[in-house]
């Protein structure tokens, strides 16, 4: 069952939009294709995209040649998926709803597994780690999971990018992110800005949780970096550069607003 505030916030159909700017591709969707295209293996395969939304992702993967199968709570979010796969004609691309805790239903021997948002939304650790231990589960041994979290410092650096720190609901907000993770939105509907009930990762949680999930080789790189305080369409270029060489230091990781996680099932030899 899907908590009525995540719920609500995905009604508003914002999530597919906000990666774009004035219909172009905004740093967040550039660097995510980068990142997946530099670490998934190469077309033709199988991917299962667990919490794939509308499909942002599933559809230009499958472009790319790969099958892609999302999985996704929102009923709505499902039938998009498969309503854009008619019309850009892409039998390859499937939906249904489903859970990312519980893949039990999902054939297993994927190439690769990604959680690019499911992880934002399980607020307790033991389910963010079950999640991360079936994307291992169904994936070839050897086989790569990507999964993306929203970082410890998101809402601070948002609220001092769209000067709103002082104001009086998200203030609050952001001081139990910081205290805690934990963030909740008192009024999804009036501010949808405020994003919905989610945990907010520090890199360290991350790397642990995939480790605790038996994944092998976990790597973290800033999804955006710094660069996002100051996201500007028309200086895309320059932002780029700047995240792209800080993507993996230590010191800077959580100085982002999203981090992604590439690990691996361990192969048959490593078990």
């Amino acid at each position: 069952m899907v908590d009525p505030d995540i719920a609500a916030h995905y009604s508003l159909g914002f999530e597919s939009a906000r990666l774009f700017v004035d219909g172009q591709p905004g740093l967040e969707y550039v660097r995510t294709m980068e990142l997946l295209d530099r670490h998934l293996p190469e077309p033709p395969g199988r991917i299962l995209d667990v919490g794939g939304g509308t499909g942002v992702y599933a559809i230009p993967l499958a472009e790319r040649g790969f099958d892609v199968h999302v999985i996704d709570p929102i009923a709505s979010h499902v039938e998009q998926v498969a309503e854009t796969a008619r019309r850009k004609n892409l039998p390859g691309v499937t939906s249904e709803i489903g859970d990312a805790r519980d893949l039990s239903a999902t054939t297993e021997g994927a190439d690769a597994v990604l959680l690019l948002g499911p992880l934002y939304h399980l607020v307790e650790a033991s389910d963010r780690v079950t999640a991360l231990a079936e994307a291992r589960r169904v994936v070839r041994p050897g086989g790569v999971v990507v999964a993306v979290a929203i970082s410890r410092f998101a809402s601070l650096l948002d609220g001092l990018r769209r000067k709103n720190l002082d104001d009086e609901v998200f203030r609050p907000i952001v001081e139990r992110d910081l205290d805690s993770g934990q963030h909740r939105n008192p009024d999804v509907l009036a501010r949808p800005e405020f994003f919905t009930t989610a945990y907010f990762h520090r890199p360290e949680e991350l790397h642990d949780e995939a480790v605790d999930a038996g994944l092998v080789d976990v790597q973290l790189f800033a999804v955006e970096g710094p660069s996002w305080i100051v996201e500007d369409p028309t200086d895309l270029d320059n932002q780029l550069f700047t995240v792209r060489a800080i993507e993996s230091e230590p010191a800077l990781l959580g100085a982002t607003s999203h981090i992604m996680m590439i690990g691996h099932r361990p192969d048959a030899a490593r078990k």
